[in-house]
């Protein structure tokens, strides 16, 4: 079967199993070569492509719930959209959620997801209390932060190279209602969206659009749009209407003058302040999941999605720079996401550290890789490094720069004799 990620590149032939049973995930590892689990398929690159892959969808029963501690206890290829579903009429909502819901807890785990409010609560290892994994061998362990320590904070953010995420017990939060009190507000420039993240920092989300392809004194424009839960309002919703993308769109639908339009629009469009509006859950975390197969938009050679963070005592100037560079190109993104960051984890391979980090779609194009090449170097120079699970090029000299505890991640692969067995393209391309 033909295979990709969210960016539907690069598209390969792989060989595929699934299963509803540890049995049957032990006997498929038992099968000579190496494999990765691949979830609902949202990671943007090929860190869950290879050969070989394990499909996880089949494996996902909710298998229990403690409403005294807020925990669920699920397998991992049960998905947060799911989760939301069962658990947002009785009161509960995820601890944390990156902006779709539409990938697997394995997924979530694996890739260490974050969301509008890290600068709050962190990734989503915060909230899982325990997780199981297979292991090479076919060995199930248990591990948390108190138990099997090392592979707990490998597993987490290890883009499925520790083994198979099996289950995880996760923490909930209690809501009262599945609205947002939602504060909007336009920032002319880099300076100014930079102060309305500190004014809103105590707000538990935040996140910001940013025009990449604005200059001069509005280099950096953006629309802040802060959060809260809301006291009052229905928990649930039926479900809305989807758009759908149902064919490719031509690669010239997307250009520097199209994108630009856009931005200016979508600016313009943007009340200039508005405070405590009142904003539906699937509005506020997941917009783009109402439009089906809304990659299609970039066409058939696909996307990729260039996420970075910069070090908060670098973020401005280096943010700067990287705007610059690329208004100079013409090659824009209209999805440009900018976020605040808080303290970073203790995850051997997880992506955030306190600051800001910039997250950018661009349609696959000649012009594009010497671009990000050089904005690779931008990052390095800053002290940054870039996301994992949107990653489909970056260099083995550039992972290392920027995640400093490669060498230990490797040794606990090599320990518990993963890399025979554990593979993807990104693994090797990085050479772990």
């Amino acid at each position: 079967m033909k295979l990709s990620g969210w960016g539907r590149y690069p598209r390969i032939e792989v060989a595929a199993g699934s299963f509803e049973s540890r049995e049957e995930l032990n006997r498929i590892l038992h099968i000579q070569g190496d494999w990765i689990a691949h979830g609902m398929g949202r990671s943007y690159g090929d860190s869950a492509l290879n050969k070989r892959v394990i499909l996880s969808y089949r494996y996902n029963k909710i298998r229990g719930f403690n409403p005294e501690e807020g925990t669920v206890t699920c397998e991992s290829g049960v998905t947060l959209a799911e989760l939301i579903d069962v658990f947002l009429p009785k009161g509960w909502f995820l601890a944390v959620t990156p902006g779709t819901k539409f990938i697997t807890v394995g997924g979530a785990i694996a890739s260490d997801v974050h969301g509008k409010n890290h600068h709050t609560s962190g990734c989503f290892s915060a909230c899982v209390k325990d997780l199981q994994l297979m292991l090479s061998d076919g060995t199930t362990i248990t591990c948390s932060r108190e138990e099997n320590q090392e592979l707990f904070f490998s597993t987490c953010g290890g883009m499925g190279l520790t083994g198979i995420i099996l289950s995880a017990t996760l923490t909930l939060q209690p809501v009262k209602s599945g609205m947002i009190r939602e504060t909007v507000v336009c920032c002319k420039n880099l300076q100014e969206i930079f102060s309305a993240f500190e004014t809103y920092e105590s707000m538990p989300y935040s996140v910001a659009w940013i025009d990449c392809l604005a200059t001069g004194d509005n280099l950096g424009r953006s629309v802040l749009m802060a959060g809260e839960h809301s006291n009052t309002g229905q928990l649930s919703f039926p479900p809305a209407k989807k758009l759908s993308i149902p064919i490719n769109l031509p690669g010239v639908f997307l250009n520097s003058y199209s994108v630009s339009a856009f931005n200016r629009f979508y600016y313009q469009l943007a009340p200039s302040y508005v405070a405590r509006r009142l904003t539906s859950l699937d509005t506020f975390f997941y917009p783009l999941d109402r439009i089906h197969n809304w990659n299609r938009l970039y066409g058939k050679r696909g996307f990729t999605q260039y996420q970075l963070v910069l070090p908060k005592e670098g973020s401005f100037e280096g943010l700067q720079l990287i705007l610059k560079r690329i208004a100079e190109t013409g090659i824009g993104s209209f999805l440009a996401v900018l976020k605040l960051f808080g303290p970073q984890n203790k995850n051997t391979l997880s992506f955030p550290m306190e600051g800001y980090t910039l997250a950018l779609d661009f349609k696959i194009q000649r012009k594009l890789f010497p671009l990000l090449d050089e904005l690779d170097r931008i990052v390095l120079d800053y002290g940054g490094r870039l996301y994992l699970t949107k990653d489909v090029r970056m260099t083995q000299a550039t992972f290392q720069k920027g995640y400093t505890d490669w060498e230990r991640f490797i040794a606990i692969r090599e320990k518990y004799g993963m890399k025979t067995k554990f593979n993807s393209l990104q693994s090797r391309r990085l050479g772990i």
